[in-house]
């Protein structure tokens, strides 16, 4: 299941719980493309209670694909961190776009 709210300093925050797999990473995706294109996204799979690396899979290519959309992931163990490394998901560079552009403001 997927949540989308707003945080105080006004980003999407997409909050994933249950089980992530490939379905919920579906789901996730295309939630993040109907958001608009200037969005600052906060995902945050911090109720997550089974992560399968089978999502990682279906979520690292959404990450790699050029938008402009700053986008931060927390929540996530070691284990999944390192998955999207494999991947080539820089999440640490993730989150540095979407600090550079709240800084902007």
């Amino acid at each position: 299941m997927t949540q989308v709210t707003r945080t105080p300093t006004g980003a999407v925050l997409v909050q994933v719980e249950g089980t992530f797999d490939a379905v919920a990473a579906r789901e996730v995706r295309a939630r993040l493309r109907a958001l608009p294109p200037d969005a600052q996204v906060v995902v945050d799979f911090g109720r997550v209670r089974e992560f399968l690396d089978v999502g990682v899979a279906f979520m690292a290519p959404w990450f790699l694909e050029a938008h402009a959309q700053p986008v931060a992931v927390r929540g996530l163990r070691q284990h999944q961190r390192r998955l999207f490394r494999y991947f080539g998901v820089d999440l640490d560079g993730l989150r540095a776009a979407v600090l550079d552009s709240e800084a902007a403001r």
